[in-house]
């Protein structure tokens, strides 16, 4: 299967305080080849320590969001080929990134596509996506997370349903599990997906970092976990010039001007 070179396989457009990073292989709808996802992962991680950015919006480019892995690369690989590729490493890096990671989904969200919007804090998804697991058609099962992350998302009965069978679901239908954060019409997904980083990218930057910090510890630990880790964040907060600017300017009755420190 031919791709783009390696520069061109996603598209970076920086609008301080908000980056965009879109999948760029349309012709296969946006399919997460090994190359894609190392190009990915290096743009986040770049976007991620730029001082300049406080929000990262990710999105797809034509007909879907990520149809999936590239099947082509793994099918006729072997369980030792497949190790050796250590794949989920790019994965990884991506969910180690600290800003906050919104996913705008239009089209189709499938396999490894669905994980990867399940990866990001939040999904903003126009009224034409959908979103599915559907591995066993294949012969394979979820490998990027969407075991764990659905059935933490959805509850074990419904992630079943959906891992073992297949099927997709609707934006709105997905949105009414609590899967998805807000559904608009389709083609408005990018837009406010922007709207909701830009109001994101308002708040004290530091302040918010530690607080996705303490909810991710919630969605993925347990309760005798994610409280010391939310209080040692709250404390923390109180070495912060945003925290006394903040707090002056509510005295003061005056909108805060935020440092990042």
């Amino acid at each position: 299967m031919t791709q783009a070179p390696a520069e061109q396989l996603i598209l970076v457009r920086r609008q301080p305080p908000l980056a965009v990073v879109s999948l760029n292989r349309p012709g296969v709808l946006n399919a997460l080849s090994l190359p894609l996802m190392r190009a990915l992962a290096d743009a986040v991680g770049e976007l991620d320590r730029d001082d300049e950015v406080r929000a990262i919006v990710l999105t797809g480019n034509g007909r879907a969001f990520a149809a999936g892995a590239d099947i082509a690369e793994m099918s006729s690989a072997g369980a030792v080929e497949m190790m050796a590729r250590d794949q989920f490493t790019q994965w990884q890096r991506l969910r180690q990134t600290a800003k906050p990671l919104i996913a705008a989904v239009g089209g189709h969200a499938l396999g490894g596509g669905c994980e990867l919007a399940m990866l990001c804090d939040m999904i903003v998804a126009g009224e034409d996506a959908r979103f599915g697991q559907p591995e066993v058609r294949l012969g394979v099962m979820p490998g990027a997370g969407g075991t764990q992350l659905l059935t933490r998302a959805l509850g074990k009965w419904q992630a079943m349903e959906l891992v073992l069978t297949g099927r997709t679901l609707t934006a709105r239908e997905m949105y009414e599990r609590g899967l998805v954060t807000r559904v608009v019409p389709q083609g408005l997904h990018l837009d406010e997906a922007l709207r909701l980083a830009r109001e994101i990218a308002a708040q004290p930057p530091v302040a918010v970092r530690l607080a996705k910090e303490s909810v991710q510890k919630a969605f993925m630990g347990t309760l005798e976990e994610g409280l010391p880790l939310e209080r040692k964040n709250f404390y923390l907060l109180f070495a912060t010039e945003d925290q006394r600017e903040g707090m002056r300017a509510f005295l003061e009755k005056r909108t805060p001007v935020w440092q990042g420190k």
